[in-house]
């Protein structure tokens, strides 16, 4: 099914665990400051939904969404942050600028991940124009920032799922 037939804030309830004490950072771009505040409502409001301590949770913002893999860095070096959420929108435009950013982003995002061995995810949108970004912003299509505080929830499950059976010598 394709996304603009589904509400991207839809999800499944498997893998949901505890994160009463699970600290995040929620890194937020301030270009296209509608669409990413709705996102960051979105996200916090799921954290806590599902748990989290509002003490726990701790916003940064930053110029765009290409500082967004210099903040998650910088936060993921910080051994008391479990998981990093990414929030951003870059609308396609008549040049190539868009894919240079979406591209380095997603790459940034990605090495962050690997480095620091902690989930980062990726919530950013790459529209072609605003209303799409906004549909996916707590519109018709749901609220992206909703599907990025569930995939840090359920990444923070599976790695304590992967761990407990590492120590148990039960196959993954």
């Amino acid at each position: 099914m394709s996304s603009k037939d589904k509400n991207l804030s839809l999800h499944s309830e498997k893998s949901i665990q505890e994160i009463g004490k699970k600290q995040f950072a929620i890194v937020v771009a301030e270009w296209n400051e509608e669409v990413t505040e709705a996102l960051y409502k979105g996200a916090y409001e799921k954290l806590t939904e599902y748990g989290a301590k509002k003490e726990n949770i701790h916003r940064y913002d930053v110029p765009g969404s290409f500082e967004l893999t210099l903040a998650a860095q910088w936060a993921a070096q910080k051994p008391e942050i479990d998981a990093i959420i990414c929030l951003g929108c870059v609308i396609q435009g008549e040049t190539r600028h868009f894919d240079f950013i979406c591209d380095a982003v997603a790459q940034g995002i990605t090495n962050v991940n690997l480095r620091h061995n902690k989930p980062v995810i990726f919530g950013v949108l790459t529209p072609e124009n605003q209303q799409q970004a906004l549909d996916r912003a707590g519109g018709k299509h749901g609220n992206k920032g909703d599907e990025a505080a569930i995939t840090a929830i359920k990444m923070l499950g599976l790695h304590t799922t992967i761990l407990k059976r590492s120590k148990t010598g039960i196959g993954f």
